[in-house]
């Protein structure tokens, strides 16, 4: 119950505190805005006999406090994430975003810090904006997410180019061992006001220092098939924890369309693993269409590539309905040898979303997922799952 108290004062503390600290405290060389985000989810699910069962559950997903601004020419972010403060009441439980200064020039912008990598449409959308409660299973386990870098962007109206160089560790998760590079183009040959056609390509390459060993975490990719809440029905797709240095390459196809109240989307994404003495490979793609039953269309922010707020049209709000298909498949064998591991899932989503207010949104999705041993010719789980997520940004 103490876990519940403390969520609840700091959802109380978000919701209070927001009308008030909305505004630039200073308009100068120092100027300091605060905002953030709440995303409350549960999750019911009907599992069947052949995997472990995943149990209903509730939990504050997402609970992100950030301060931003300018500082003498420099802009700044400092942003973390309370949510695990609902496990327990410790500052070991507060998680570090966005951490990083950016400069702009005539030519692009500089961001030194921690960031988001630019890599995949899917990952790229923020979870404020994203059509599904989950971001695609490739994307939520394959992407690099927050690492320590630096990064340069060009954006013009049509096109966007960007690269990094960076750490695989981050303030919180410092046993990952390793350095990358990555890169993100974006063009829209397509832009009005009633459509957006987006096209882009994401690359990474990795290098993993001895995961498994002297402290230093495995690499494993187990994406979680029927929601964040579903840990039980994971499966392993590649694994390497035998203590060799890993060499990993990441690549991603975008498509993008807005046109109307139509919204399409989809990417093909890959990775190759090679630590010297076994082989691994990941192969994804994923499908989704939405439509706007009230008639809006989905934003485009031409500075970062990618989709953005939805604003409503009407006082009663946007209504939004989504079908999505994922798959991923995941290989890995010795050197020389057939394939010890042949593992894939997939995932059918309908979604439905009710924009009530441009930050104000109440989700709901229906997720059928499931997980085959293609080795062995046999279903390892098959899970189905009723998602909600209450949402809230300032």
């Amino acid at each position: 119950m103490s876990c519940i108290r403390h969520a609840a004062a700091c959802v109380a503390l978000c919701l209070t505190a927001a009308p008030a600290v909305a505004a630039e405290v200073a308009d100068g060389p120092v100027t300091a805005e605060f905002g953030g985000r709440l995303h409350w989810d549960f999750a019911s699910f009907d599992n069947d006999a052949r995997g472990p069962r995943n149990p209903d559950d509730t939990e504050v997903r997402r609970l992100w406090l950030d301060l931003s601004g300018k500082f003498y020419g420099w802009g700044y972010k400092i942003e973390g994430d309370f949510a695990g403060l609902q496990d327990e009441f410790s500052g070991d439980n507060v998680e570090a975003k966005d951490v990083y200064v950016t400069r702009d020039f005539k030519a692009g912008k500089l961001t030194v810090g921690q960031f988001k990598q630019y890599f995949t449409l899917d990952d790229r959308i923020s979870s404020n904006y994203g059509v599904f409660m989950e971001r695609s299973m490739f994307a939520s386990s394959v992407a690099p997410l927050y690492r320590l870098g630096a990064a340069w962007i060009t954006a013009r109206p049509d096109y966007t180019i960007g690269g990094s160089v960076y750490s695989l560790e981050s303030i919180d998760a410092w046993k990952v061992k390793g350095r990358a590079v990555g890169a993100r183009g974006t063009w829209t040959p397509l832009r009005d006001d009633e459509r957006t056609l987006h096209l882009g390509l994401s690359l990474a390459r990795e290098y993993y220092d001895h995961p498994g060993r002297d402290g230093a975490n495995g690499l494993r990719i187990a994406p979680r098939p029927a929601g964040h809440l579903s840990d039980n029905s994971r499966a392993t797709l590649v694994s390497f924890n035998r203590g060799l240095d890993t060499d990993v390459d990441k690549y991603s196809l975008e498509f993008g369309l807005s046109q109307g109240p139509l919204y399409v989307q989809s990417e093909l994404g890959g990775a190759d693993f090679d630590d010297g003495s076994q082989r691994g490979e990941v192969r994804s793609a994923y499908g989704l269409v939405g439509w706007f039953l009230t008639g809006e269309s989905m934003p485009y922010d031409s500075k970062s590539g990618r989709f953005a707020r939805v604003k409503p049209l009407r006082d009663s709000g946007a209504w939004q309905v989504a079908l999505r298909y994922d798959t991923i498949r995941g290989k890995q064998h010795l050197d020389g040898s057939a394939n010890f591991r042949d593992v894939s899932m997939e995932q059918a989503s309908v979604g439905v979303n009710w924009h009530l207010r441009s930050n104000l949104r109440f989700m709901l999705d229906w997720i059928e997922s499931r997980n085959r041993d293609r080795l062995a010719g046999v279903t390892l789980d098959r899970t189905r799952a009723l998602t909600g997520r209450f949402q809230y940004d300032f």
